[in-house]
């Protein structure tokens, strides 16, 4: 997963076409002809449906473009918004990347299937 700062999301011109999702639209409702980027937003880390919209986007809509999560993004949150199909995340403006990034060697391997590696540990043969 790519994470960058706000600042940094500010100085980036979307590449393609880029459509903000707000976080009480369905994502099965919108046209995504042409659109490369999504963004979803967390209006609070305790707002979580944007993991859901992030889901529905990779799995059942089958999008292939960057999926993007914004607002009040918190380190703890990194690991399963990856699960859940986000590319980028644009960290909140107290949050340290060198300890984000750390974030992610912290799990080698889950059990579960997810956004991403769709299949269970047993089925692709993993002991985790």
């Amino acid at each position: 997963m790519k994470l960058i700062t706000t600042a940094e999301q500010s100085e980036q011109p979307a590449n393609g076409t880029s459509l903000d999702l707000a976080n009480t639209e369905d994502p099965r409702a919108a046209n995504l002809s042409g659109v490369t980027r999504i963004n979803l937003h967390f209006p609070k880390f305790t707002d979580g449906r944007a993991y859901t919209q992030a889901f529905l986007l990779r799995r059942r809509l089958g999008f292939k473009g960057e999926i993007r999560a914004t607002g009040d993004v918190l380190i703890d949150q990194l690991v399963q918004m990856e699960r859940s199909g986000f590319d980028v995340a644009v960290l909140r403006g107290d949050q340290n990347p060198a300890f984000a990034q750390a974030q992610f060697a912290r799990f080698k391997a889950f059990y579960q299937g997810d956004a991403v590696t769709p299949s269970p540990a047993f089925a692709r043969g993993v002991n985790a």
